[in-house]
């Protein structure tokens, strides 16, 4: 009864509001704006809680008929109707309209901010990185003039730019973007004396925090995870400060901390912290509870599985129906830890689950999408016709006051005439239009599916490389894969029996699903030949008659496979036509290896691969590495270059084998200056260490 009432005075009001408008001979007075701001206010904020689209659409028209509030405002406050009825297509067009709207006032000027806000998030939430940096880079400029914005609001728009750029692997600008942040935040912190500003803050830093872990930039995420601690030990100082904010975002920290210090190879700090997040007020009452990532990085399944035991659960009482990215960003973990932990029918139970979710999410997004798409024609038509009938009529007043009434008669004729091929038209238009939402329907929803089964077969293949190696005083090991695309063709891997090392890296032709399909396979007969105890020569015997069989699409991979005696030092290899290694480096003043030359498996049935021997490589660094090292292009598309690799690895001081790789990843992105990459880059390091007596 009460909401029948409020919807008929929001009606009458509105109808009232809509007719009268403002008397121009009416003296206004900074009390009467005011009033009557929040009167509009309050119809808007009354029509959009009815959840009925046509109303709050009507109420919207009428005070942007009346002069209430400007088009920026009205097409946001749409936008924002839609949004809450799930129609994110329709409030997307609406935002774009606002933010593209020529801005008149002040009040039209924070309208437009708010309409950035909200089309950048949700262009970032698409993955549409680029589209929301459009957006949001001119509207920060203003802010920065205008003087309207807050220095909060600032520092926000500044950190999801710097996410934005991170997300596309442009780093330079993303740290500025980051640090220009932080300082908006310093300034609001020192101005605003209100718990406002400080915990947006908090929130920011820990944000930039994870998201230069997840780039696996230990170390720009462990200056903000300082920035955080520092920022916090000032917060702690407030008498007033809010304790469950401070519980939290410590909580934060610390669990991003662990994950950092664990992704640099520090394993006891890394625990020592996970540790102290775990004896965290967040953690012990449950406002933060999100061990599972650092558990599944330290290889701790059985922990990890546990954490994640009610995953489900929770996502069905939270969300209901889990969505495309709901199941990959907690659903996925799951099934990681399970697998990881050996729990074999929990970790199918939850694949088959996961698949069943897959395909309903997918099923609905498509019938959420269609029923989007036909509100959006719906709504184009309407006022499609609304803009005829307004011609129309203009037209007909136009004859009826300029023509004589001894030619009516014919005017209606002609009138009729060319109404009628107008309806011809737009029937012809209609169904191209229909033909139009149809492919494009079929596009959107087949370049979704494929960019979500690249995301999945990119996860696959990334768990197919080793990223533990062995822990052996004697052996220094390590190794890193970074595809140029979603997926792509390199490899490496390595087989431990006792005392011997089988290793191998290797690029396969070509790039996306085809070469990770033929690289799985690859990875798969290398597994199985290796631990039969066979000459590398013999393993790539074996390969090329497997993989040459029934190979229509002329599919081919460059391998270097070795055996290496971790007690003698003695290596055994075969190169089929790979990139010779580095033998050496730093005081050892590195070199290429000399190599037969072999021809890439799957080329051609029947080789005989020549396989060859050192005696020893104890004390000498081994660098193996893909031609998307020494071929990597800056913007200019000058290649890094062998020479330029060889010298880079004899000024480095070996220390360990991961420093020599992280070494070469950082040339290499100084080399390529922003330029994206035109291979997937692989990079493998052993030392055998010599003994005392040797």
């Amino acid at each position: 009864m009460r909401t029948t009432i409020s919807l008929t005075v929001l009606m009458l009001m509105s109808f009232v509001l809509s007719g009268c408008g403002r008397d121009p001979a009416a003296t206004a007075t900074p009390e009467a704006d005011s009033l009557q701001a929040l009167h509009n206010d309050s119809l808007i904020w009354l029509a959009k809680s009815t959840a009925d689209k046509e109303r709050a659409f009507y109420v919207i028209d009428s005070i942007e008929r009346a002069g209430g509030i400007g088009p920026i405002r009205a097409n946001y406050e749409r936008g924002n109707v839609c949004r809450q009825l799930k129609e994110q297509r329709q409030s997307e067009d609406y935002w774009k309209t606002a933010v593209g709207t020529d801005i008149k006032g002040k009040a039209e000027e924070r309208a437009y901010y708010k309409a950035v806000a909200y089309l950048a998030n949700w262009l970032q939430a698409k993955h549409d990185f680029e589209g929301a940096l459009r957006v949001a880079i001119p509207a920060v400029a203003r802010m920065k003039q205008s003087g309207v914005a807050s220095y909060t609001s600032i520092g926000i728009h500044m950190g999801d730019m710097g996410i934005c750029h991170q997300k596309m692997n442009r780093n330079a600008e993303a740290d500025r973007c980051f640090e220009e942040s932080y300082d908006y935040m310093k300034k609001a912190v020192a101005t605003d004396t209100s718990q406002y500003a400080i915990e947006n803050a908090l929130i920011i830093l820990n944000n930039t925090t994870l998201f230069c872990m997840d780039a696996r930039r230990y170390d720009k995420a462990l200056h903000w995870s300082a920035c955080v601690d520092s920022m916090l030990q000032a917060y702690r100082q407030n008498p007033n400060a809010n304790q469950r904010v401070l519980a939290l975002q410590e909580a934060r920290r610390l669990n991003c901390l662990a994950c950092i210090l664990l992704g640099q190879g520090k394993k006891k700090e890394a625990e020592e912290t996970f540790v102290r997040y775990q004896q965290s007020e967040a953690y012990q009452k449950g406002w933060h509870h999100a061990p599972g990532e650092y558990l599944i990085a330290a290889g701790r399944y059985a922990e990890a599985a546990g954490a994640y035991a009610d995953i489900e659960n929770e996502i069905a009482q939270r969300v209901g129906k889990p969505t495309l990215d709901i199941i990959q960003q907690y659903v996925f973990p799951k099934f990681r830890a399970n697998a990881g932990a050996g729990y074999k029918d929990t970790a199918v139970a939850v694949g088959l689950r996961m698949v069943d979710a897959l395909d309903s999410a997918i099923a609905r997004q498509k019938k959420d999408e269609a029923a989007e798409l036909s509100a959006i024609y719906e709504t184009q038509e309407k006022d499609h016709q609304i803009a005829e009938q307004k011609a129309a009529i203009s037209q007909q007043r136009l004859v009826t006051t300029s023509i004589v009434a001894a030619i009516v008669v014919l005017a209606l004729v002609i009138f009729i005439f060319f109404r009628h091929r107008a309806a011809v038209r737009l029937e012809n238009e209609h169904h191209k239009l229909l033909d139009a939402y149809d492919r494009l329907e079929e596009t959107t929803t087949a370049k979704e599916r494929i960019e979500s089964e690249l995301r999945i077969a990119r996860d696959i293949q990334m768990s197919m490389v080793p990223k533990e190696f062995p822990q052996r005083d004697d052996l220094d090991m390590y190794a890193s894969m970074v595809p140029a695309k979603e997926v792509g063709g390199d490899l490496y891997g390595y087989v431990l029996q006792d005392d011997k090392l089988y290793f191998c890296v290797g690029d396969v032709s070509g790039k996306g699903v085809p070469a990770s399909l033929f690289m799985a396979q690859v990875t798969r007969l290398f597994r199985t030949l290796a631990t039969q105890g066979m000459k590398p020569a013999d393993i790539c015997n074996r390969m090329n008659a497997a993989l040459t069989e029934d190979n229509e699409q002329g599919m081919f991979v460059t391998l270097f496979l070795g055996l290496l005696d971790l007690q003698t030092g003695h290596l055994d290899y075969c190169n089929a036509g790979h990139n010779p290694p580095v033998i050496g480096g730093g005081e050892a003043a590195g070199e290429f290896m000399e190599m037969e030359p072999n021809a890439p498996i799957g080329l051609w049935p029947g080789l005989d691969y020549v396989g060859e021997e050192m005696a020893t490589i104890k004390g000498r660094p081994l660098f193996i590495y893909t031609d998307g090292l020494n071929e990597a292009e800056d913007p200019q598309q000058q290649q890094y270059g062998d020479e330029r690799l060889l010298a880079t690895l004899q000024r480095t001081h070996y220390e360990r084998a991961r420093q020599v790789i992280d070494t070469l990843t950082a040339e290499i992105e100084r080399h390529r200056a922003g330029a994206e990459p035109n291979d997937d880059l692989t990079m493998m390091c052993i030392h055998l260490k010599t003994t005392s007596a040797e």
